[in-house]
């Protein structure tokens, strides 16, 4: 596989209104982010939060490339936790592209 650019997910949540489908939703992503090759290289467990930033959690993933990212996205397994997440939260979730 030709070495591209890193690829990131990038979400922060807004609000939480069902841990429970949060907790379901987990379960089934941490595997399918794994299969689909990223990292999770921040949960936000410390935050400090500057102009319209929320403290609520943040979760940042890598990807070897962008192209990885966005298949890891779009995969069977990741679908299906989202089914799960459903309206459990109001997040931002970005897939970005890194710098060389």
């Amino acid at each position: 596989m030709a070495k591209g650019t890193k690829g990131y997910w990038v979400s922060v949540y807004r609000t939480i209104s069902d841990p429970e489908r949060l907790t379901a939703y987990d379960k089934l992503a941490g595997p399918a982010v794994r299969a689909g090759g990223g990292r999770l290289l921040s949960r936000g467990r410390r935050v400090v939060a500057h102009e319209a930033g929320n403290t609520q959690r943040v979760i940042l993933i890598e990807f070897d490339s962008f192209e990885q990212a966005v298949a890891a996205y779009e995969s069977e397994a990741y679908q299906q936790a989202l089914v799960v997440l459903s309206d459990g939260v109001e997040r931002d979730f970005r897939i970005i592209e890194g710098i060389d």
